[in-house]
C-alpha cells in the first residue's frame, strides 16, 4: 500500500494551489497506478484517509470502494459513528496516481477540483 498525498492543484479561491490544504490517502495501487478494485473488495480492513484544512486540523477517514460508484472518501467528525458517516466526497479520473498528475475530487455540493498527487510513499 501506499500514502498518496494530494493537493489542490488551484481554482476559487486558490488560484496557486495550497499546501495548508491536502488528503493523504493510502491505497494499493495496481500495476497501471490506478487504485486496485480487486485489492480493496479483497481487504478486511478499511484504507485509511486524512483531510488537512486549515483551521480545521486533522480529520480521520477512510476510502470506500463501489463498482458502480467508483472511489470515495468519507470523514468522521467522531470516531464513534463512523459507520454512519457519509460520503464526503468522490474520486473522478482515469490517471496513473504519480507526482504531477491530477484527479478530480467532487465534494458534497457537487462542487468539482482539481487535485495534484505530490507524493506517493
Amino acid at each position: 500500500m501506499a500514502w498518496v498525498t494530494l493537493s489542490p492543484s488551484g481554482g476559487p479561491g486558490l488560484p496557486e494551489g495550497s499546501p495548508e490544504h491536502r488528503y493523504e490517502i493510502c491505497l494499493t495501487l495496481d500495476p497501471h497506478g490506478q487504485p486496485s478494485a480487486d485489492a480493496w473488495l479483497a481487504d478486511g480492513e478499511p484504507w485509511p484517509a486524512r483531510r488537512y484544512w486549515p483551521g480545521e486540523g486533522l480529520i480521520e477517514g477512510d476510502v470506500q470502494y463501489d463498482p458502480d460508484l467508483g472511489w470515495a472518501l468519507r470523514f468522521f467528525q467522531r470516531p464513534d459513528r463512523a459507520i454512519d458517516a457519509p460520503l464526503h466526497a468522490m474520486i473522478r479520473g482515469n490517471v496513473r496516481w504519480r507526482p504531477g498528475e491530477n484527479v478530480t475530487i467532487a465534494e458534497p455540493d457537487g462542487q468539482e477540483n482539481a487535485w495534484r498527487v505530490v507524493n506517493v510513499a
